[in-house]
């Protein structure tokens, strides 16, 4: 019988750990192929493990709330028989929301260096430390008494990644903090109390879920980082509606999707990217990033309540049939949590459909860390002054109010205000004549 282990899955570039939310299996249990051992919690979404191979769990190695870096033993398997197990357990990984000399290591990547300390990332003290921290605490000398004086601006004052590479730049620079002086410094921006809140009295307690404790602190940040400005303009979109009433039956019909107005306003946005693709950016202290990739992400409603913004991946070279069968397919997985942790990653430009709430506007944060958001309103019928040859005319025309909130660092009122405008052009300007 061998023993073989269960690897905590890569589920993403940006993603170095993940935290045990519900082991479904108990030690004893017997475990087939694919079916969900554990599920875990990143810093994007709440996703199912799957057990490449079929057997008895004999050992688990964390509980529930440990954080554990990828690629690390999880638990241990025996299977009836030596055979080779399910190749990139990673790879099938489904979204909702450590080794013995004997065992057989399964992981799609090669493992990473172990922390020197525990796998929770505490210390002797209270602090928390991530696996990422510790692992570059470990390669750079950094000892945990060191790493203790480090100013953490993270939530509860957690030391990040920025934080631990800033520290290790400046040591290396000579122009590093004083131990003493960095236990009286949190962090080189003003640090902003939440003022008490009186919980007596006829009130009611919720507990934030991890998801709504992770945008919460996502909006902070985002504030926190970017001077935020919106811009608005008011859009008349009559030929687009009427082309949509007239099409969508046989857009249905001929590609089995339903043809909404989301694809459209993709469309719109990339083609206004082309024209100012500065918007399609991102800061990196004094460097400009400008990506020549347009991955679109757009905000979707979680059965929870809770927002996640899957992206559609180089929506560019994608045509109207191409985008909305992305659309559908990831709004339709993100209602179910069935969205993969790769799917809501490397997006560059954000929409939200603030219009689907009846809204006329909204004033979005910033994703960071792009540049800008842009939300739409709802469509409205609306009286309108035309200009015809004949002299102006008063007629009900489909109006609506697009916003763009963008990050004054680098998208002046100019650059900002000329791409809404230029987005809502291609809107108005919709050709009422397209053919499928």
């Amino acid at each position: 019988m061998a023993e073989v282990e269960l690897i905590m899955p890569k589920m993403g570039e940006s993603i170095t750990e993940a935290t045990i939310l519900k082991w479904m299996k108990n030690e004893g249990d017997a475990v087939a192929i694919d079916e969900p051992v554990l599920e875990i919690a990143t810093d994007k979404v709440d996703s199912e493990v799957p057990s490449p191979f079929a057997g008895t769990i004999t050992k688990i190695l964390y509980k529930v709330g440990d954080v554990i870096a990828v690629n690390k033993p999880i638990a241990i398997i025996s299977s009836g028989a030596a055979t080779s197990p399910k190749p990139s357990p990673a790879a099938t990984v489904v979204t909702t929301a450590k080794q013995n000399s004997s065992s057989t290591s399964v992981s799609a990547t090669p493992s990473v260096a172990s922390a020197p300390q525990s796998a929770n990332g505490n210390s002797n003290g209270a602090r928390f430390y991530s696996p990422l921290v510790l692992n570059i605490a470990k390669s750079e000398g950094i000892a945990m008494s060191e790493l203790e004086t480090i100013a953490g601006t993270g939530m509860e004052n957690r030391v990040t990644k920025k934080d631990i590479l800033n520290y290790v730049s400046n040591r290396k620079s000579g122009a590093q903090i004083a131990p003493s002086e960095a236990k009286n410094i949190s962090t080189a921006q003003p640090v902003y109390q939440q003022p008490e809140i009186s919980v007596s009295g006829n009130v009611e307690i919720i507990e934030m879920d991890r998801m709504r404790k992770l945008i919460a602190e996502h909006m902070v940040m985002s504030k926190h980082t970017s001077p935020h400005v919106t811009s608005f303009v008011e859009a008349d979109v009559t030929n687009l509606v009427l082309w949509r009433e007239k099409v969508k039956k046989d857009f249905e019909k001929r590609e089995g999707e339903k043809l909404t107005f989301t694809p459209l306003f993709i469309e719109a946005i990339v083609k206004a990217i082309k024209d100012f693709p500065l918007v399609n950016s991102s800061v990196n202290g004094t460097q400009i990033i400008r990506r020549k990739d347009i991955n679109i992400g757009m905000a979707a409603a979680m059965p929870s309540g809770n927002l996640i913004v899957p992206v559609i991946k180089n929506a560019d070279t994608k045509n109207l049939v191409g985008i909305t069968r992305e659309v559908n397919d990831l709004a339709r997985r993100a209602r179910n949590a069935q969205l993969k942790p790769a799917e809501i990653e490397g997006g560059t430009f954000t929409i939200t459909n603030v219009g689907t709430f009846g809204n006329l506007m909204g004033t979005p944060i910033i994703n960071q860390p792009q540049v800008a958001i842009m939300a739409t309103g709802s469509i409205k019928k609306k009286p309108a002054v035309l200009e015809t040859s004949q002299g102006d005319v008063i007629a009900i025309r489909h109006m609506m109010f697009l916003s763009l909130s963008y990050d004054h660092r680098i998208v002046d009122g100019a650059l900002g205000g000329s791409f809404l405008r230029r987005v809502a052009d291609y809107l108005e300007q919709f050709d009422i004549n397209r053919s499928l």
